[in-house]
């Protein structure tokens, strides 16, 4: 391997090295402070629920607010419990919100005592995030006449939301117009909301259906990192869209919408809502409807929403209308997706963040998910998924290795054109290009492998960060959650004490790594061994440190990627020893090891 190759090995790992240290240490700003100075552009809104659409699409804007509103949290309100095999929580008649959600199969921590997780918090509770949905006034009506977030409405139907029990809530205003809502839930995490409005009065109106979800402030658990989107996610005719939080937060004010907004019109299909790191709420309209679809931040009173917007629906007297959307609310299951996007809801499964290897991120989860299901251990389905890819890349790697083989015969031949040629660096590269000919040596062969197992890092990486199968996914012993970093420290005799591991955000934490961390550190060590030493004293000291860089560095890594790493360099370790004992070369791993103690100790004396 010339210098050039080895150069461009060494600035690409550098590369990568910087890039991931720079995100550990100086992560993505917060958003910035809220102005206390200012406008207040939503003063006619209830201080504790999003703001509604005021008027139907076609008709005029007027000032911002939410139905029939009285300023209260809607603690004491009425509430329709809602009990699925994987849900728990309740329907607040007060708006008909859907303000209350547990998730059963989730905890908090990867321990069977600790809480379930909530995604859906009332209005009024630290972090309220909730659904709601009504109808924007258009011709003859007024806002007082169609139900908004605070409107009471009353049971006509069942009396818990579980799979195969819709309940129906009823309200009729001053006008002669009864609404009615309609929820059905399935098995997993898809609420089916259908509104109906009859025109019993004697005056046209026209009105449009919509749907909100919003969200008091930022999530508690923001990661604000890099490699993961958190925030405003909606697909649009195929296209999608990513807003972050702050993004949105500085969005133009939309006069036409009385906030900071950013609208999208839907022609056809398309869904809109928050992502966070694994969980999702998302309002879904029928498909091949046209909506309009918004991201609003109200930055007086801090609250985040997405809207769905439907046609303006006009009706005579006696006439009636319905609109049907769904709301998925749940975890984001690679399986459970899958099979809503089969059932007709357009590109669901790019809701998880698979990133720009987007062609990589997808085939590798579900080569992992599958080996998963055979095996049952996501530790060992790692491990079983290094084993292909290093299958399907040893025709490449064969000839890499053997062309390492060849390199290392000719160490004694390079360290003498070194002697003779000095500081000739002219010469050097002349004569060693000589020697590879005559040698038919390629020294570019080793290069491809390494390169292309970068991007294959990177979207491994990915998929152990953001996809859910692998939170709280243990492997045995210590190692319980595969998707934090590895939890033995020497400060609990890694593992063998029942003591915590000092936290990834300490600075403790970036001293005393887990054992998984060192034994990458090793194993990137003795692969070393096998390849060919650079001729530069430089080179070899940068190389020569590399192993020990990286196994700090990636010590507050999630474990499964360390796994990985691991079962990586074991595993080429393995196949290069077995490739240059077949050309002939007898790989001295202890002998290289020695000798590379006794250049230091002869540097050091001199």
């Amino acid at each position: 391997m010339d210098d050039q190759n080895k150069n461009l090995i060494l600035a690409t790992a550098l590369s990568f090295g910087v890039i991931l240290a720079w995100f550990l240490l100086f992560p993505p700003p917060d958003a910035p402070p809220e102005d206390p100075n200012a406008t207040d552009r939503t003063a006619s809104a209830p201080a504790d629920v999003a703001t509604a659409p005021t008027t139907a699409p076609e008709a005029q804007t007027g000032t911002p607010g939410a139905g029939a509103a009285t300023e209260t949290t809607g603690a004491d309100a009425p509430r329709i419990a809602i009990e699925t095999p994987r849900l728990s929580g309740s329907i607040s008649l007060q708006g008909g919100r859907l303000d209350t959600l547990a998730l059963k199969d989730y905890r908090d921590e990867p321990d069977e005592n600790a809480p379930i997780v909530e995604l859906l918090r009332p209005a009024g509770t630290p972090n309220a995030y909730y659904a709601l949905y009504g109808w924007a006034p258009g011709q003859g009506l007024s806002l007082e006449q169609v139900p908004g977030a605070n409107t009471m409405w009353e049971l006509a139907e069942g009396d818990t939301l579980s799979p195969g029990n819709p309940v129906t809530l009823t309200w009729t205003n001053d006008a002669g117009l009864t609404f009615t809502r309609r929820i059905a839930v399935d098995e997993d995490y898809m609420f089916s909301v259908t509104q109906q409005v009859t025109n019993d009065g004697t005056g046209t109106v026209s009105l449009a259906p919509y749907g909100i979800v919003a969200r008091h402030g930022e999530p508690e658990n923001l990661k604000n990192f890099f490699i993961l989107h958190e925030g405003v996610i909606a697909m649009a005719d195929g296209t999608l869209s990513e807003i972050d939080y702050d993004d949105v937060a500085d969005l133009e004010i939309d006069p036409a919408e009385g906030a900071r907004a950013e609208v999208i019109r839907v022609s056809q299909d398309g869904w809109i809502g928050f992502t966070d790191h694994y969980w999702m709420t998302t309002l879904i309209p029928p498909g091949g409807a046209a909506f309009k679809a918004a991201a609003k931040y109200d930055d007086r009173r801090d609250i985040y929403q997405t809207e769905a917007v439907l046609p303006t629906r006009t009706l005579a007297p006696g006439e009636s209308t319905e609109a049907s959307t769904q709301l998925f609310a749940g975890a984001k299951e690679w399986e459970t997706i899958r099979d809503y996007q089969r059932a007709g809801v357009d590109r669901f499964i790019d809701s998880i963040d698979w990133g720009w290897f987007f062609f990589l991120t997808k085939p590798i989860f579900w080569l992992l998910h599958e080996i998963n299901q055979i095996i049952g251990n996501m530790g060992w389905a790692i491990i079983g998924l290094t084993l292909f890819i290093k299958a399907l890349l040893l025709p490449l790697a064969y000839k890499s290795y053997v062309s390492m083989a060849k390199m290392k015969e000719l160490q004694p031949e390079m360290e003498k054109i070194k002697e003779r040629t000095g500081d000739d660096r002219q010469r050097f590269q002349q004569e060693m290009m000589e020697l590879y000919k005559k040698e038919r040596v390629n020294p570019a062969s080793g290069c491809l492998p390494i390169l292309l197992q970068i991007p294959i890092f990177f979207s491994l990486y990915k998929v152990i960060f953001v996809t859910i199968e692998l939170r709280h996914a243990p492997w045995f012993g210590p190692f319980n959650d595969l998707s934090a970093p590895d939890p033995t420290s020497i400060m609990n005799l890694f593992g063998l004490m029942p003591w915590d591991a000092p936290p990834p955000e300490s600075i403790l934490a970036l001293i005393f790594i887990g054992i998984l961390p060192i034994i990458l550190g090793v194993s990137m060590w003795l692969q070393q061994k096998l390849n060919p030493a650079p001729t530069d004293p430089t080179q070899q000291m940068i190389f020569a440190w590399m192993p020990w860089v990286f196994m700090f560095m990636l010590g507050s890594f999630a474990s499964g990627l360390v796994l990985y790493w691991i079962a990586n360099n074991v595993i080429t370790f393995a196949q290069q020893y077995a490739i240059m004992r077949s050309q002939g070369y007898k790989p001295d791993v202890l002998g290289n090891i020695l000798s590379s103690f006794r250049r230091k100790a002869k540097t050091e004396s001199k």
